[in-house]
C-alpha cells in the first residue's frame, strides 16, 4: 500500500508530483493488477473509499485492459497511467501509443468495456493521441455524486420535519 504522495516505491516508471502519478508500464496482462492497484493506493490518500473506490477500481481495469488486448496488435508496446487530484476530482488518464482506437481489433471481445468505463466514472472522453494511439480521460467527483447529495438532503429534510436527527 502507498503511504504518501511520493509513491516512489511504486514498480514502472514513474514521475510524481505533489497531487498527481504518472506510472509507466508494458501493455501486458500483469500490467492491468499493478496499474489498478496504483491508482487504487493513491485514490484512497486522496479521499475515495467505499462504492466510489469499486467504481473506480473497475473502471482502470477496463481502460487498462483495453491497451492490453487492443491497442499493440504486433505485441506489447508502452502504456501510460497517470492519476491526480484537482480539487474536488481524481482524474484517471490511461494512455497508449498503439494503433488508435478507430482502429478495428483482430481480437474485439464483448465491447462491453467502454460502456462499463462510462457507467462508472462521472465523466469520460476518449481522445486520438497527436502522436498516435489513444487516450482515456475519467474524472471521478470526490465525495457523493450529485444524485447522491439529493437523496441525502431529502433524507436530511425528511428527518427535520419528523423531528429525528
Amino acid at each position: 500500500m502507498l503511504r504518501d504522495a511520493d509513491f516512489r516505491e511504486q514498480q514502472g516508471d514513474v514521475v510524481s508530483a505533489k497531487g498527481q502519478m504518472t506510472v509507466d508500464y508494458l501493455a501486458v496482462p500483469d500490467s492491468v493488477a499493478e496499474a489498478r492497484a496504483a491508482v487504487v493506493d493513491f485514490a484512497r490518500i486522496a479521499g475515495i473509499g467505499g462504492q466510489q473506490l469499486e467504481n473506480l477500481r473497475l473502471a482502470v481495469s477496463e481502460a487498462v485492459s483495453n491497451v492490453v488486448r487492443h491497442a499493440y496488435p504486433s505485441g506489447p508496446g508502452p502504456l501510460s497511467v497517470t492519476v491526480g487530484r484537482a480539487g474536488e476530482e481524481l482524474w484517471v488518464l490511461v494512455a497508449d501509443r498503439g494503433c488508435g482506437h478507430q482502429t478495428r481489433s483482430a481480437n474485439p471481445g464483448l465491447g462491453l468495456g467502454l460502456g462499463i468505463i462510462a457507467h462508472e466514472c462521472d465523466e469520460m472522453v476518449i481522445t486520438e493521441r497527436a502522436e498516435g494511439g489513444t487516450e482515456v480521460r475519467m474524472r471521478f467527483l470526490l465525495g457523493p455524486k450529485p444524485a447522491d447529495r439529493r437523496d441525502t438532503l431529502a433524507g436530511r429534510r425528511q428527518s427535520d420535519a419528523s423531528g429525528q436527527d
